[in-house]
């Protein structure tokens, strides 16, 4: 079987595991788990035999026409590289696992059939993406992962949190979608064609024309798709759907689409020194903020959910300064550490037995109860912080490399104050990465709040999945000498410079975040021996400043982050009030000029509309009570009107006289 027709299976396994678990699940649900688990683990299989195919070495192109369009053709084409089969590869496991787990964390749930379906069914799209060789089937792809997510997202449709969360992931990336789209037509319309190579045939030969407005036009709909700011707000609220999901979410599908889109159209995108400063700001404000809000968030999937913002804005920056190697390597890193990190949480939530439970702060004695969790995500929260010789040291110092080459000038087309933007900004989110890390890692496992009720031990298909997503977090990191022939032959391994930065700032940010832990666990301790226990309100050193006469058990007041922040935690915690800002500026004036036209419907047009009828309305009336049905009373009424005319006819010819 050749490459080609093994990679046209990849995607179409679990698509036609999705049809038939739709098909199936309610005539016949013993073969639901089975429809969701097999074609993915197909799929992951045939991705890596790709992979091993394809070896890193010169691109596999394959292509038909579909029906011509009578303008720019589009083409059933597939483009397989370095950065496609690798990436298709992380899809494939990461979502196997997700499958595997998801088979005892919703083992109990009557709407399993469907959700395992649309898991299958998002698989496939962004395995579609990945694969795809015309930006058109691309679309496709793009498009479906977007209505997926809105319906895995509200999974719990009864809860009103996931039915707005759900509603605002569809219309926030639909945001960036319409630009988007505007952007593909200008990008096809100037190369001539919507193939991917075709494309960046015309940009090495200087044939597209507007460069910057394509290229910022694309960058809104990756903003979206990639939770990039400013429209990353969806994806904390996004925490409301089943954890899984948000594991299948920010590590293998939907905001790795935009990312591996960049990647892919680089080229289009470094043609522009424009484009290219502003997606090294729009980066360095990502990283920097989704970190410091990450530090003040107590639900530990909004921890989680900031982080990924924070880590994808570490690979928008290393595209901003032109090295997709290194974006690509942080992205395949990032998707086993990020996958283990929710999978975990999810065990945390499971053995509580409700999502209410997920606030760090109420969290007391897990590792005794759920030791696999404790450690794989110990091994997680390491790779997160960029602690070496973890995963995430590896492919974080790679992306810090490419920006300090670019800040020395010694990128070509790149402009060196965006090196100098994401190699800053890089720095300091590696200081507030490390402390949330540790600060996470205090808080869930080290913690005093109440013991959450045990609900027993955690199926062997969770726990499985966690020591097997445990191995590349722990040694993806080490392949990176030997993944430069896949990533364009650009060295990953790290300078002695950015290795001493980079670790150094992150053993600040943990070192310093532990010893305000302690501070604050003494301050604790104090407070209760003396009979009283801050509210959990209060700000940063003000710990006995708002205390209570009454305990409060289930809260544990040693949290690093209040005191690490100071001022700034009550609005990193509310997300720097983006979403009131968006509240003000767009959705109050939507809902006010929604007002207005009903209004004016109601009241103007349906009373002109009102009146129009009136006047037939009335004389229907009146015929309607002459047609009685009584002869008599037609009679009558005929001999009244002749003794009327009689009269007129007397009346005008006496006048006439």
């Amino acid at each position: 079987m050749t490459t080609t027709t093994l990679a046209v299976l990849v995607p179409l396994l679990p698509f036609l595991g999705a049809a038939a678990g739709l098909l199936l699940g309610r005539t016949a649900p013993g073969f639901v788990r089975p429809l969701a688990v097999l074609p993915t683990m197909a799929a992951a299989v045939l991705a890596a035999l790709v992979a091993a195919r394809q070896g890193g070495g010169l691109a596999i192109d394959a292509s038909t026409q579909l029906t011509p369009t009578g303008s720019v053709p589009i083409d059933l084409a597939l483009h397989l590289d370095g950065f496609a089969v690798l990436v298709a590869v992380l899809v494939g496991v990461v979502a196997t696992c997700v499958q595997i787990y998801s088979t005892g964390y919703l083992r109990d749930d009557p709407r399993y059939p469907s959700y395992a379906a649309l898991i299958s069914l998002f698989t496939s799209a962004m395995l579609l993406v990945v694969y795809s060789g015309d930006l058109m089937v691309l679309l496709v792809g793009w498009e479906i992962m977007g209505i997926c997510s809105y319906f895995l997202v509200g999974h719990y449709w009864e809860t009103p949190e996931a039915r707005a969360a759900s509603l605002k992931a569809f219309l926030v990336t639909k945001l960036g979608d319409v630009p988007f789209l505007f952007g593909l037509f200008a990008l096809a319309a100037d190369a001539d064609t919507f193939r991917i190579n075709g494309i960046l045939g015309a940009v090495a030969s200087g044939g597209i024309d507007h460069p910057t407005l394509i290229a910022l036009l694309l960058l809104a709909g990756v903003a979206g798709k990639s939770a990039q700011f400013p429209l990353h707000t969806w994806l904390p609220d996004a925490m409301a759907g089943p954890t899984p999901v948000s594991a299948l979410i920010h590590a293998a599908t939907m905001v790795a689409a935009g990312v591996y889109f960049v990647a892919r159209l680089l080229p289009v995108f470094a043609a522009s020194a424009a484009a290219l400063t502003v997606l090294a700001v729009m980066a360095a404000v990502t990283m920097v903020g989704s970190a410091l809000a990450a530090l003040a968030q107590d639900d530990i999937k909004r921890v989680l959910a900031y982080s990924t913002i924070g880590q994808l804005g570490y690979m928008t920056g290393a595209l901003a300064v032109g090295d997709r190697g290194a974006a690509v390597f942080h992205l395949l890193s990032h998707g086993a550490f990020k996958a283990l990190l929710f999978l975990g949480a999810g065990v945390i939530i499971h053995a509580a037995g409700t999502n209410s439970l997920a606030a760090m702060s109420r969290m007391s004695g897990l590792p005794k109860r759920i030791p696999d969790a404790y450690w794989t995500m110990t091994i997680a929260l390491f790779a997160l912080a960029a602690i070496p010789p973890f995963a995430g040291f590896f492919s974080k110092e790679a992306v810090l490399v490419a920006a300090e080459h670019a800040s020395l000038g010694d990128t070509q087309g790149v402009p060196s104050g965006a090196g100098w933007t994401v190699l800053v900004a890089g720095l300091l989110t590696a200081v507030l990465t490390a402390a949330y890390a540790i600060r996470l890692w205090l808080l869930a496992f080290r913690g005093r709040g109440a013991v959450a009720p045990d609900h027993g031990k955690q199926p062997i298909a969770m726990n499985g999945v966690l020591w097997l997503l445990a191995i590349p977090s722990l040694g993806l990191g080490l392949t990176a000498g030997y993944l430069a022939d896949w990533f364009d032959g650009d060295s990953l391994t790290p300078t002695v410079t950015t290795a001493v930065l980079g670790t150094g700032v992150a053993l600040v940010g943990g070192l310093v975040t532990y010893g305000a832990w302690r501070h604050t666990t003494a301050l604790a301790a104090r407070s209760q021996v003396d009979g009283i226990v801050a509210h959990p309100d209060a700000e940063a050193g003000q710990v006995e400043a708002e205390a209570l006469t009454m305990p409060h058990p289930a809260y544990d007041p040693a949290d690093p982050g209040r005191l690490l922040l100071g001022p700034l935690h009550r609005h990193a915690a509310a997300g720097f009030h983006l979403d009131a800002v968006y509240n003000t500026l767009f959705v109050r004036p939507v809902l006010a000029a929604a007002e207005l036209v009903r209004f004016l419907d109601r009241e103007v047009i349906e009373t002109y509309v009102r009146g129009a009828g009136t006047a037939p309305r009335l004389l229907g009336t009146v015929v309607r009570r002459a047609q009685t049905g009584n002869v008599q009373t037609y009679l009558s009424a005929l001999l009244a009107g002749s003794v009327v005319l009689a009269i007129a006819a007397v009346i005008v010819a006496a006048v006439g006289a």
